[in-house]
C-alpha cells in the first residue's frame, strides 16, 4: 500500500482543515516545496495535493505552488481541487503532475470524466467525497443524491482506474477513519482505491493495508505528529515494517 502525505493549499500556504470546514482551517506551513522535500526526505515517494481555492470556486490560485512542487522532481504527484476541464487536465500534466483527480465534475457530468478517464487512462483520477454516505461537491459544500459507494462502482464499470475516497465526517477529526466503507470499497473490481480522512492510528495503516488498498492519504496525523511518516511508509508495505523494500506500488519515483 502506497503512503500519500497531503498538501493542502489555500492562497500558497500549507493548511488543513476540519470536517471540510474553510473557518476551521490550520495553517502549518508558508512553502509548499519546503513541505513537499521534507516528506521526501523522510521517505515519502507520493504526494496528494489539493487546490483548496480551486476546489470552492474552481480558480487556478495555488497552480504557480503546484508548479514548483513538481519541478523539484523526486515525488509521484496527484493533484485534485477545481479541475472541471480537459484544459485545467492538461495544464496540470504539462506541469509534471502524474495524475489529475476530477471532483465536482464527475458528479455532475459522468460523460466527461468517463472520455477523461478512456483518453488519459490511469493519469485520471476521481475523488469521491461522502457526508453521510452520499457525495458532496463543490468544496464539500453541496451534498448530491448520489450514494458514494454505487458511484465509486460506476466509476469502476465506467474505466476509472483509481478512487480517492473521503469521509468528510472523519477528515481532520483525528477520530479514525471509516473502515467499513473500505472494507467494502476493497471488492469493487478493478479499482485501485486510495482511502482519505481521519486516518490516526498505525493500526488504521494496517488494517487498510491488510484489506489490500491501493494507497492511504496522510494529513493531520502527520501535520500534528501523531504520526510518524517513517513508520507509517514501512508499515504499509506488505507484511508489516519486517518486509524489506521501499513498499511503493505500481508507480515509481521520477
Amino acid at each position: 500500500m502506497n503512503i500519500f502525505p497531503a498538501i493542502d493549499l489555500r492562497e500558497g500556504r500549507v493548511v488543513r482543515l476540519t470536517q471540510g470546514d474553510y473557518d476551521r482551517m490550520e495553517v502549518y506551513g508558508d512553502s509548499p516545496v519546503d513541505m513537499a522535500a521534507a516528506f521526501r526526505a523522510r521517505g515519502a515517494s507520493f504526494l496528494h495535493m489539493v487546490d483548496l481555492d480551486g476546489a470552492r470556486d474552481g480558480t487556478t490560485a495555488n497552480r504557480d505552488s503546484v508548479a514548483a512542487v513538481a519541478a523539484a522532481g523526486g515525488l509521484f504527484i496527484q493533484v485534485g481541487g477545481g479541475v472541471r476541464t480537459e484544459e485545467r487536465i492538461a495544464s496540470y500534466l504539462e506541469l509534471g503532475v502524474d495524475r489529475v483527480i476530477l471532483g465536482t465534475v464527475a458528479a455532475e457530468n459522468f460523460a466527461f470524466a468517463e472520455k477523461m478517464a478512456a483518453k488519459y487512462g490511469p493519469a485520471i483520477a476521481v475523488g469521491v467525497d461522502a457526508k453521510d454516505g452520499f457525495v458532496a461537491i463543490r468544496g464539500w459544500k453541496e451534498l448530491t443524491a448520489l450514494q458514494g459507494v454505487e458511484f465509486c462502482r460506476r466509476l469502476a464499470e465506467a474505466g476509472v482506474e483509481t478512487v480517492i475516497y473521503t469521509d468528510i465526517s472523519r477528515d481532520g477529526a483525528m477520530q479514525g477513519t471509516n473502515l467499513e466503507v473500505y472494507r467494502v470499497l476493497s471488492q469493487v473490481k478493478g479499482l485501485n482505491v486510495v482511502a482519505s480522512g481521519g486516518v490516526s492510528s498505525y493500526e488504521e495503516i494496517e488494517a487498510l493495508r491488510d484489506l489490500g488498498l491501493y494507497g492511504t492519504i496522510l494529513g493531520k496525523a502527520l501535520y500534528t505528529g501523531t504520526l510518524e511518516l517513517e513508520k507509517a511508509i514501512a508499515l504499509a508495505r506488505p507484511g508489516g515494517m519486517g518486509s524489506p523494500g521501499g513498499g511503493e506500488g505500481e508507480e515509481e519515483r521520477k
